[in-house]
């Protein structure tokens, strides 16, 4: 199995920036692709960014496109994802998740998901 844990997450505010971190273990952290989906309240978990074993490709919502960017350090076995100019409605509990699949963008394909980290943005 996998055990992934995010981190990072807090209270900031409109325009501000911060950096979530996704710890993994269990398996061979460069073998799976990862992603960071989010959800509000009352709402679907969606897509926020994706990158590929290598991180020679990375996928972004158009939503977050342009202000945040997803990276990883397979030695340390983390995922990070920088948010910057952040907005009111960036606000939800963020996702890590791992997956084989080749279709990130869908929550059903992670196999392994953190526990959330919360994420508050006020304007």
């Amino acid at each position: 199995q996998v055990q992934l844990v995010e981190s990072g997450g807090g209270f900031v505010q409109a325009g501000g920036s911060l950096r979530l971190s996704c710890a993994a273990s269990g398996r061979t952290f460069s073998n799976y692709r990862m992603g960071w989906f989010r959800q509000a309240p009352g709402k679907e978990r969606e897509f926020v960014a994706a990158i590929s074993f290598s991180a020679s490709n990375t996928y972004y919502a158009d939503s977050v496109k342009g202000r945040f960017t997803i990276s990883r350090d397979n030695a340390k076995n983390t995922v990070y994802l920088q948010m910057n100019s952040l907005k009111p409605e960036d606000s939800a509990v963020y996702y890590c998740g791992a997956t084989n699949s080749r279709r990130v963008t869908v929550p059903y394909e992670y196999d392994y998901w953190g526990q959330g980290t919360q994420v508050t943005v006020s304007s």
